[in-house]
């Protein structure tokens, strides 16, 4: 039984439409990220500051603090969004987000690893070591399932394995060293609170090549979701596609998980709004997350920061918003199916 409901494949005019759509709500979304937060910016004021830097307290907070941590937004949530739909379709999991393959867990062990071990608290050494790990997770998934062509049940079980072995390392370090706790604290719930221009500078061209994989991976993952045999006579190459998916997303959700910890719901939910629209291919899907996911991923920063007095991280937002919406989704798929 199928979680997704059968979708109705839009026309590819309306795909065309529908995603111009998303790229507006997107700089909507965007305009508002600037604009809104503890010492919000009127219109004429932002626009202002956009076209004519000063030196005035409002040019600081947009150029230093609030620009930055949109784009970041945008770069993480098209990566996880993308990440999410390239999971589902290689392990033909509709359950399958960025967590399942085990790239989060490497990610957050080499950070826990890199402050109890090393000591490191620099931003910029701790977004390359939690990459780092999150490569390692990468590589050491496809060692143990690449045996027999890494087949869809093959990944999805080695990446399982991974994942508790690499969480219950993590724990284990955070629970015996204070200081690794405290510098964790904010990272393992996933924030944009303190993310600046050095984050996205370092992060950026990973994301940028695992979007650009992503885009080349369309067509063949179109033909193995037929099947083995049917992408086969189709002209896919298995283990090439599956090893080049895996890369991407690797790169894809490693770094977007080093820059802002991990973030729940983005990856696993989008694709199915997606497809929902654009029907099962890969292409629409890619390019659909890629601009919708920012969309809530932005929209849900910007509503942690005005729902209470305090901020409150987008890691929870977003997972606050993505459980009752999922479960609708399981909902309407199971009485469809």
């Amino acid at each position: 039984m199928s979680v997704t409901a059968p979708a109705r494949v839009a026309a590819p005019s309306r795909r065309v439409f529908g995603l111009v759509c998303g790229l507006v709500a997107l700089v909507v979304v965007a305009l508002l990220s600037i604009a809104v937060g503890s010492r919000s910016i009127p219109l004429g004021t932002l626009l202002d500051v956009l076209f004519q830097r000063d030196g005035s307290d409002s040019a600081f907070v947009v150029w230093e603090l609030r620009i930055p941590r949109t784009l970041i937004g945008i770069a993480v949530g098209a990566s996880l969004g993308v990440a999410g739909a390239l999971m589902q379709a290689l392990t033909r999991n509709p359950l399958a987000d960025p967590g399942l393959l085990g790239v989060n867990a490497g990610a957050s062990t080499a950070a826990a690893l890199a402050i109890s071990v090393f000591g490191l608290t620099d931003l910029r050494a701790f977004v390359w070591c939690a990459f780092g790990g999150a490569a390692l997770a990468g590589v050491a998934l496809y060692a143990i399932a690449g045996r027999g062509g890494a087949s869809p049940v093959r990944l999805a079980l080695a990446g399982a394995a991974v994942s508790a072995a690499l969480t219950g390392i993590t724990q284990a370090v955070i629970l015996l060293d204070q200081q690794a706790l405290d510098q964790m604290r904010f990272w393992t719930v996933g924030s944009l609170e303190r993310a600046g221009w050095t984050t996205l500078v370092e992060v950026l061209p990973f994301l940028a090549v695992g979007l650009l994989l992503a885009v080349a991976m369309g067509r063949p993952l179109n033909a193995l979701s037929l099947g083995d045999e049917a992408g086969k006579a189709l002209g896919a190459h298995l283990g090439r596609t599956r090893l080049v998916t895996l890369v991407a997303i690797t790169l894809l959700a490693g770094a977007a998980t080093a820059a802002v910890g991990p973030l729940v719901f983005v990856g696993l939910a989008v694709p199915h709004m997606v497809r929902a629209f654009t029907g099962p291919d890969e292409r629409w899907v890619v390019l659909y997350c890629a601009v919708l996911a920012p969309v809530l991923l932005v929209l849900a920063d910007v509503l942690g920061r005005v729902m209470a007095r305090e901020e409150i991280d987008v890691g929870v937002v977003t997972a606050l918003l993505g459980a009752p919406v999922f479960l609708w989704l399981v909902r309407r798929g199971k009485a469809r199916a």
